[in-house]
């Protein structure tokens, strides 16, 4: 399957049944903590990941690797910052969704603070995820030191390329190599939960459907 493909085929498919596949294709959980919530709005993304490391410094520095990969990222990119899950700052803001919004981005997962929240929803409606919400700069605490590398964020490694798929249930990590079969078995597991439930209310038992399908 092409990008594009992959891409459609994910927003059609519900975030807990991708959630459940990675678990069975990829063998480990691809599924962020649930402090990496939505902060602006509950519109879905899902996109190639955009991957940037934040570490500490004293200096007075831009997080240039970020305010790079805004601009010379593919549209439809999702930028993931990861700072160790520092919770006081805030590594994302306005003039960050400006930038996003002016490349057509997907949105931006943060394993940080999100800040601006009134500007961004007023003027932008970009969707961030976020571990939390902070008035604080980076500026003399963190900068970024590397971009494209595998990073940690939310409990699960993301790689550049790895399809992040998120809504309100939160936040999924596809490996890219994995991608094409988590989709199917995605669909699948949506097709077979549809059976089940008009089941369900058919017979008017939970335990029937259970009985029969063997999930929940």
């Amino acid at each position: 399957m092409t990008l594009d493909e992959l891409i459609a085929g994910f927003r059609r498919v519900a975030t807990a049944s991708v959630a459940d596949a990675v678990d069975k294709i990829a063998g480990k959980t691809g599924f962020m903590d649930e402090t990496v919530k939505p902060r602006i709005n509950d519109r879905k993304i899902v996109g190639p990941a955009v991957t940037i490391l934040e570490g500490p410094t004293d200096e007075f520095l831009p997080p240039q690797h970020a305010l790079d990969a805004i601009d010379q990222s593919a549209p439809g990119s999702v930028i993931c910052i990861a700072i160790s899950g520092e919770k006081n700052v805030a590594v994302w803001g306005g003039l960050m969704t400006a930038g996003a919004v002016a490349n057509k981005h997907e949105g931006a997962v943060l394993d940080g603070g999100v800040r601006d929240i009134t500007e961004i929803r007023r003027d932008y409606d970009f969707p961030v995820f976020s571990r939390s919400v902070s008035p604080g700069t980076t500026l003399g605490r963190f900068r970024t030191y590397s971009a494209n590398e595998p990073v940690m964020i939310g409990g699960v490694i993301v790689h550049a390329g790895d399809i992040i798929v998120a809504d309100v249930d939160g936040v999924v990590v596809v490996p890219r190599e994995h991608a094409e079969a988590v989709l199917l078995m995605s669909t699948e597991i949506d097709d077979r939960e549809l059976e089940q439930a008009k089941l369900i209310i058919e017979a008017g038992s939970l335990r029937e459907g259970l009985a029969k399908y063997g999930r929940i």
